[in-house]
């Protein structure tokens, strides 16, 4: 039974080892893609890529916050709807 056991284990590290080298190699290929794509068009001039994705992602920060200003849930819209009903 334990030569079962054993064999299962390297079966199981084999393929998990396997797994974390294909998931570091796609993210880094990903991140390689991603830093030249935000060099080439999103970065200003006298930025770093790290700035920039900095920047970029605060200002989608602060469009989600002017966003939420003028979203309505729907609880909200059924709210507003029995009120203006009920007049």
């Amino acid at each position: 039974m334990s030569k079962i056991v054993d064999a299962n284990k390297k079966i199981e590290k084999a393929v998990v080892d396997g797994y974390k080298r294909i998931e570091d190699t796609v993210v880094g290929g990903y991140q390689k893609i991603e830093d030249k794509f935000v060099d080439t068009f999103l970065k200003k001039d006298d930025e770093t890529i790290q700035e920039a994705k900095s920047r970029l992602k605060k200002e989608q920060e602060e469009r989600q916050q002017e966003q939420k200003k003028y979203s309505k849930t729907t609880e909200q819209i059924q709210t507003e709807i029995k009120e203006k009903l009920n007049k």
